[in-house]
């Protein structure tokens, strides 16, 4: 005959529900089910707090207001994650966020943005020829997406001359 095992849970320990606590040792995060600790992590690993508490909430272990309730976490936050876990797996808390890149800069108009730059173009004249944002040329230039852009030399022969100090009083009238 199964024997009811009654929770003991250590001094110190948090209560998430009646048979399941949190406790927190050198730094260390441990589950604790009835007096038998299930799971531990460390203080600031925050994907494992997150699959955690999602896969109790799958196993019907606890409730997400109990998680709520225990750790202070936004209830759309725990809905958020649980249905991450139920949709792609724990894999997905580990997984390396999706980064998205710059829709405009892709195909012809990248090639083209890229021969304007390459012809000594600056950021503003490139966006202006290329109907492409100069923020956005910016970004993927500083990303390394883009070649940077090369400062123009100007000539001496383009080089506006200082204008002449007697040149206002030679035109005024006494």
């Amino acid at each position: 005959m199964p024997q009811l095992q009654l929770p003991i849970f250590p001094a110190g320990a948090k209560c998430i529900t009646s048979e399941i606590a949190v406790e927190c040792r050198d730094k260390q995060v441990v589950y604790i089910y009835g007096s038998l600790p299930v799971f531990q992590h460390a203080e600031g690993d925050l994907q494992s707090f997150r699959l955690i508490t999602s896969q109790l909430i799958d196993m019907g272990a606890v409730r997400q207001v109990d998680i709520v309730n225990a750790f202070g976490v936004p209830l759309p936050t725990v809905k958020r994650y649980l249905r991450l876990l139920r949709d792609d797996g724990s894999k997905a808390f580990f997984a390396e966020p999706k980064r998205r890149s710059a829709s405009v800069l892709k195909g012809e108009a990248r090639q083209i943005v890229e021969r304007l730059i390459e012809e000594g173009g600056s950021v503003p004249e490139v966006a202006q020829a290329s109907g492409v944002k100069a923020n956005t040329l910016h970004k993927a230039i500083r990303a390394g997406r883009l070649p940077t852009v090369k400062k123009k030399q100007p000539s001496l022969l383009q080089r506006p001359s200082p204008p002449k100090a007697n040149a206002a009083r030679s035109t005024a009238q006494p």
